[in-house]
């Protein structure tokens, strides 16, 4: 979520809702995400956001489209898919038309849309969104930290694997299927993690950052138990612990600790300079795991609800 707002109205505004985007139109939101994260300093809409702008409709995934006059200035997109928890949202108003209301219009927009029963994501947590939160009713219930650690300094320690435990490269089209059981038996208290589909997959597979040899699968007698997922972003200088799962059966063993410090050691080989993750803030454990690997907060994202 990120806006200014003033409760001004706007008699040119218009704000439309789509199941799909026609290319053009997802070319006008690309192009939008990309002057408001040259501004704001990071992404206003995360990558799973990003990759469900292009293609057919998607089930539960919803676009708003704000426009004054012909000029697109603000994207939101809400995805109502979890059986629980309310629809999530993320909004954005282009950096030289905030001020104005925008944000107040679109998200009034998307409180109407999921009757009032909504999560809405602030990347950054900057104090506009903030505001705009304050503005729309919303509360502030989940903080997402990115965490950070240098990959020349300290030394990175070897990893320790569970006895019989082996890891290999991942294996498009062959590893598809045991991946996405042990993923959503892994994030089975984290849906948007946990309820990865194969096409989801296949859009990630399908993006030039993606290499199965960054791509670690950890099994015992060929069974899954564990994966670490990692991603390097080139221009930023930045390798990711993309995602890190384990199996319920095998938490514990600390497999999680040697897969993380296997990605670790294969992102400081390909030279880039910084590793990064994300965690939730109240993910107690995991924070205090990757704190005594060397990760510090970087910046935090923050979701904020509709109390109903």
């Amino acid at each position: 979520m990120t806006s200014d707002d003033t409760g001004r109205s706007f008699s040119s505004r218009s704000i439309e809702t789509y199941s799909a985007l026609s290319p053009d139109q997802a070319d006008a939101v690309l192009e939008l995400l990309t002057d408001a994260a040259r501004t704001d300093g990071q992404q206003p809409v995360s990558e799973q956001g990003r990759l469900q702008l292009r293609g057919s409709a998607r089930e539960g995934v919803s676009h708003l489209l704000l426009t004054v006059g012909d000029e697109l200035v603000g994207y939101a997109q809400l995805e109502d898919t979890d059986p629980v928890e309310a629809p999530a949202a993320e909004l954005v108003i282009h950096p030289a038309h905030r001020g104005h209301g925008h944000g107040r219009a679109l998200g009034a927009s998307l409180l109407a849309a999921s009757g009032k029963r909504l999560r809405v994501w602030a990347h950054g947590g900057h104090p506009a969104a903030r505001h705009l939160a304050q503005v729309l009713g919303l509360t502030m219930f989940r903080e997402l930290r990115q965490m950070r650690r240098p990959l020349t300094d300290p030394e990175l320690p070897d990893p320790v694997l569970p006895q019989g435990v082996t890891v290999r490269a991942f294996v498009p089209g062959q590893d598809d299927a045991a991946w996405l059981a042990v993923n959503a038996a892994s994030f089975a208290h984290h849906p948007e993690q946990g309820s990865l589909t194969q096409r989801d997959l296949d859009d990630r597979k399908a993006e030039a950052w993606f290499d199965p040899a960054g791509f670690f699968l950890a099994e015992r007698e060929g069974q899954l138990l564990g994966f670490h997922w990692t991603k390097v972003h080139a221009e930023e200088g930045l390798g990711e612990v993309y995602v890190l799962g384990v199996a319920p059966g095998a938490q514990g063993s600390g497999l999680g600790r040697a897969l993380t410090l296997i990605g670790l050691r294969h992102l400081a080989a390909q030279g880039v300079p910084t590793a990064m993750l994300y965690v939730d803030a109240d993910n107690k454990a995991a924070v205090s795991v990757y704190e005594r690997l060397g990760f510090q907060t970087h910046e935090t994202d923050l979701m904020y609800r509709a109390e109903t």
